[in-house]
């Protein structure tokens, strides 16, 4: 189950880098609010697949899943009612401001995951 698999570390550690400097630097109306929550799925999956040797698909439904679900929180305003809201890391992990936008971006990181996998050319491997 678990397996280190450098190729999908190595697209972890880039995606990771690209979240930050958006994170940092992109302070627009697109990059940073929809590009951002596209990359996020993109990143948790290759986070999950750089540790854990599991079927491409139920891990893109997991992380699509615990996408949603973070979204979720933000609709309860889960950081207000944890009284974490003077926090720096808190919202910035858990979010605060729910948006069905969110949930797209989320969704069709999830379907170019998805398509990238099931693609006889695929440029991502499947393990």
């Amino acid at each position: 189950m678990f397996s280190f698999n450098k190729y999908y570390f190595g697209l972890t550690v880039l995606l990771f880098m690209t979240e930050a400097l958006i994170a940092l630097y992109a302070h627009d109306q697109f990059i940073r609010p929809y590009a951002g929550d596209f990359l996020i799925v993109i990143f948790l999956f290759c986070l999950v697949k750089a540790f854990v040797k599991a079927p491409s698909n139920r891990v893109i439904v997991s992380v699509l899943t615990f996408s949603y679900l973070i979204e979720a929180t933000q609709y309860f305003n889960l950081v207000h009612h944890l009284g974490l809201d003077q926090s720096k890391i808190a919202p910035l992990i858990l979010g605060n401001h729910f948006s069905w936008i969110d949930m797209v971006a989320y969704t069709l990181g999830a379907i170019v995951i998805f398509s990238l996998q099931s693609s006889p050319e695929a440029s991502l491997p499947v393990r």
